[in-house]
């Protein structure tokens, strides 16, 4: 598959993992998987030994995501001594998942453990079972606007959505809401492969110091909620210390809303930007589910996965592969994969997806996907059985692009209705 007359666009790459670039990735993602599957490219980390990797299509990234005799997310495990997640923290600072252990940044058997712990909050079954209470926050967000016949997507809808219901989930003060989208906001532009703005450490801190005083007015007044529910399996005798109960907490309110935003908003524009495909949804909401799973496919919320390291030496598609290599699969390249999609690159909201990588793959798949589901799917059912003549209220090259950690989104989307 390597083609070696097509030469690798090093410093556009590098500027997409870093998230120093904000252009449409899809283009270059097409020439990188020209050029192979699976293609060496400069660390992002800079300063380091290790070979990095970048994984371009469906098979090989699905290789690398369940090969957990090969692969593994904890870099410490190979070498403690260039841990790319050794952030810049103070470490008399209140762990989260950023600088703690977590479930994204352990294997099994600790993985399963942590996961255990949390999974039935998680179950499809109850997720389904918030659909009343997710409907009727978004009705109250559209009530709020319905008369304006304007509003912003993201500010009025997309964000405040999904953090109102992990906060409720979660038992996290509606009235703490302002503070930590200020924190995940700082975290999430703030950070990226090899990069680390000035002040991140700050909010980092000043996020997990918050949740340690969550944590403690919780153990003083329970309720009925997932963290009070933490903290009384923690004190049954399980194996969950107090750094992983502030790790997970931190990585629940984090990963809760961000995904869900990234994709109401992001797939709000995507219908916009295929008008086509948003007039056949609005005549067949029971397209919904199906528009959620393409719009996850042609533009999810991440772009990369967690890398991955190598345990051992290997081939994987070709090339070797040296034990501490660091392997990065790009998820929106391999969700357009030419050899897994027919007209990968056009957005067809009943299109049959067997399976994309947008949420992840294999044991560190995403805990709330579900929840993700059962959102999207009121989010547009709701906003287009309302608001049926929604668009765009800006020129559409006005819309500006953030990349935040791994996910590439939108700052704002002003529509009028």
């Amino acid at each position: 598959m390597n083609n070696s007359d097509q030469r690798l666009p090093e410093k556009a790459v590098l500027g997409l993992l870093s998230g120093e670039s904000g252009e449409n990735p899809f283009p270059l993602f097409a020439q990188i998987r020209e050029v192979g599957s699976v293609i060496p490219i400069p660390s992002p980390m800079g300063g380091t030994n290790q070979q990095t990797w970048m994984v371009t299509r469906m098979k090989e990234s699905i290789q690398v995501l369940k090969d957990h005799a090969h692969f593994t997310v904890d870099q410490s495990s190979i070498d403690d001594q260039n841990d790319i997640r050794q952030i810049n923290a103070d470490s008399s600072a209140p762990p989260t998942f950023l600088t703690g252990k977590s479930m994204l940044s352990v294997d099994n058997p600790d993985h399963q453990r942590l996961r255990r712990l949390v999974s039935k909050a998680f179950t499809p079954k109850y997720m389904e079972s918030l659909r009343p209470r997710v409907q009727k926050i978004a009705d109250e967000l559209l009530d709020k606007v319905q008369d304006k016949g304007e509003m912003d997507i993201v500010k009025d809808y997309a964000y405040p959505l999904p953090i109102n219901v992990i906060s409720d989930m979660l038992g996290v003060p509606r009235s703490d809401q302002a503070k930590i989208r200020d924190w995940s906001g700082a975290i999430a532009h703030g950070l990226g492969l090899g990069r680390e703005e000035p002040g991140v450490a700050e909010q980092i801190r000043a996020f997990g110091e918050y949740i340690a005083h969550l944590v403690a007015e919780k153990r003083h007044h329970p309720d009925d909620e997932l963290i009070s529910q933490l903290i009384a399996i923690e004190e049954e005798g399980d194996q969950l210390s107090e750094a992983e109960l502030l790790s997970m907490i931190s990585l629940l309110i984090f990963a809760g809303h961000e995904t869900t935003s990234n994709l109401i908003a992001t797939g709000t524009l995507m219908l916009l930007d295929h008008p086509e495909q948003l007039e056949r949804l609005k005549t067949d909401l029971h397209l919904v589910p199906s528009a959620v799973e393409e719009l996850l496919r042609f533009n999810g919320p991440a772009t990369i996965s967690g890398p991955r390291f190598a345990i051992k030496d290997t081939e994987l598609a070709g090339q070797q592969i040296k034990k501490g290599d660091m392997i990065i699969p790009v998820l929106k390249s391999a969700n357009r994969d030419e050899l897994q999609f027919e007209e990968p690159e056009e957005l067809d909201i009943t299109r049959k997806i067997k399976r994309h990588l947008a949420l992840g793959h294999g044991i560190h798949s995403c805990l709330g996907a579900p929840l993700a589901r059962v959102e999207g799917d009121v989010a547009f059912s709701t906003l287009l059985r309302r608001m049926p003549n929604l668009q765009l209220n800006v020129p559409r090259d006005s819309v500006i692009w953030n990349f935040t950690l791994s996910s590439q989104g939108v700052t704002s989307l002003p529509v009028a209705f």
